[in-house]
């Protein structure tokens, strides 16, 4: 049921909050702000700075910290407000909740209690850096934080070598943006390049385009450029030619379709010979195009 103010009772928000110029905020969180009867920040000094920027500093909503240390406590103080009738906005102290931020826990178990969950859009570090970037492929890949440690790391970095015509996507703090830009070279190589979006929309917002090799010596060049939050993109890399198929699967294809439907021929093909079932359908299909063709 709607209150006088907009916002329905029972019910969580989850508002996305600038990422840095406090302008970058839309009409519609600044009266979800103005109106709950509770917002869940991650920090409560940050949520009152926000409000204040925004002249909402004297709105009766209090402020519930909710942070990575106690958010399943908070998450039951929270689904208590709620289940009493409660709006409430949650917040982190910068982009969207949930996205390695957090807030999923709690809107996790606030449906699976039915209660009403409202997501009002707002600012993405990793969207605002992709659309700036310059990097153009069909897909990306978003993976947030990597390990703290080098090794686990490394292996994670490994795992993502196969993601082809993709963009991965990383956040990465300051004091270890050397080390993982280290890792990165290890793993994908010095040609491979890496775009830095740094201290996106403050006064030294920064975004940088290099080959891997050369990331090192432009972090190093300048004290500066090792400061404030990082995404990091990869440029994408096309997928490797597949290999040709054997004339042996040729001709046992050719032979297993005289006798059996299509996609037994292909399936019985791809065991006798390991070849790729996917390859296999694919030189069939050609095979049957050209035998149907007119001369």
């Amino acid at each position: 049921m709607p209150t006088a103010a907009g916002v329905s009772r029972g019910t969580l928000y989850v508002v996305g909050t600038p990422i840095g110029n406090l302008r970058d905020i839309t009409l519609r969180a600044l009266e979800v702000l103005s109106a709950v009867d509770c917002i869940a920040a991650e920090h409560v000094q940050h949520a009152q700075k926000l409000l204040a920027g925004h002249l909402l500093s004297a709105a009766h909503a209090r402020i519930v910290p909710l942070h990575q240390h106690n958010e399943d406590s908070a998450a039951h103080k929270i689904i208590t407000l709620l289940e009493q009738g409660k709006a409430v906005a949650l917040i982190s102290d910068a982009g969207t909740p949930g996205v390695s931020d957090p807030g999923a826990l709690l809107v996790q178990q606030v449906r699976a209690r039915n209660l009403p969950v409202i997501p009002v859009p707002g600012a993405s570090a990793a969207l605002t850096a992709l659309s700036a970037s310059g990097l153009i492929a069909p897909h990306f890949f978003f993976y947030g934080f990597l390990p703290t440690k080098s090794g686990e790391r490394q292996r994670k970095l490994a795992s993502l070598k196969t993601l082809y015509a993709c963009i991965p996507i990383f956040y990465e703090a300051p004091h270890r943006i050397l080390e993982c830009v280290a890792d990165m070279q290890a793993v994908f190589g010095a040609t491979r390049e890496i775009t830095f979006a740094r201290e996106l929309t403050k006064l030294f917002e920064t975004i940088h385009t290099c080959p891997l090799g050369e990331a090192l010596d432009w972090l190093q060049g300048d004290e500066n450029r090792q400061r404030g939050e990082f995404v990091l993109l990869l440029a994408p890399v096309e997928e490797p030619q597949q290999e040709e198929i054997s004339p042996q699967a040729v001709q046992i294809l050719a032979i297993l379709q005289k006798e059996l439907p299509l996609k037994q021929a292909v399936q019985l093909a791809a065991e006798i010979t390991g070849e790729s079932k996917k390859r296999l359908y694919a030189r069939a299909l050609l095979e049957q195009k050209l035998t149907s063709s007119p001369p």
